[in-house]
């Protein structure tokens, strides 16, 4: 078993081994530990670097911790859900509406063909549009709750991109019957948070 330890920790860079010996030094076998010890000794790693890293490392895990302590819970996310839904069908009713007033086309194929484009397309709009301008959508804006990266950062527009899109995956909205964190969660790399700004 110790040798597999020596194995694993000889294969890890500085950084890694720094954190393992460091700030994740709880969350390790002392085995692995002791073999990490051993690999940071043998590879004769520069303190100076071992403190930055240290300081990084314990910066890191601190915001994490944060963001981790005030990710929303199932009833909330469901609640937002179902706002995000009035909103939604309102919204695409209206814009329906709209269009019907200015183009009557008489081919049924293309009436149903231009519903599942309207609909798929108001709801691809909406939650891109609300998450990259303000990191909510109305459902967050009612519950103060708002997207983040894992890290607590705002998100790049790709992810939240790629979120809106997988909301569209079947069973998104079953997720988070058992997870805190939902499939669109996930993929994209996101967690929706109390918004301690309001």
């Amino acid at each position: 078993m110790e040798n597999e330890f020596a194995k694993v920790m000889s294969e890890r860079t500085d950084e890694e081994l720094i954190k393992i010996v460091t700030v994740e030094r709880t969350s390790y076998n002392p085995t692995a530990i002791e073999a990490a010890d051993a690999e940071v000794e043998k590879r004769n790693i520069d303190t100076s670097e071992f403190e930055k890293i240290r300081e990084k490392a314990t910066a890191e895990k601190e915001q994490k911790d944060k963001v981790d302590s005030n990710v929303v819970g199932s009833g909330i996310r469901f609640v937002n859900f179902l706002i995000d839904f009035i909103v939604w069908l309102v919204l695409a009713f209206i814009i329906s509406f709209i269009i019907g007033l200015i183009v009557q086309p008489t081919d049924q194929g293309i009436l149903t063909l231009f519903g599942y484009v309207l609909i798929f397309g108001t709801f691809i709009g909406y939650y891109a549009f609300m998450e990259i301008r303000f990191q909510k959508t109305v459902g967050k804006f009612v519950t103060k709750t708002k997207v983040v990266k894992m890290n607590g950062e705002k998100p790049e527009n790709g992810d939240i991109i790629t979120r809106t899109f997988c909301r569209l995956i079947p069973f998104d909205r079953l997720s988070f019957l058992f997870v805190k964190n939902g499939i669109h969660d996930f993929l994209s790399k996101t967690k929706v948070v109390k918004d301690t700004a309001e």
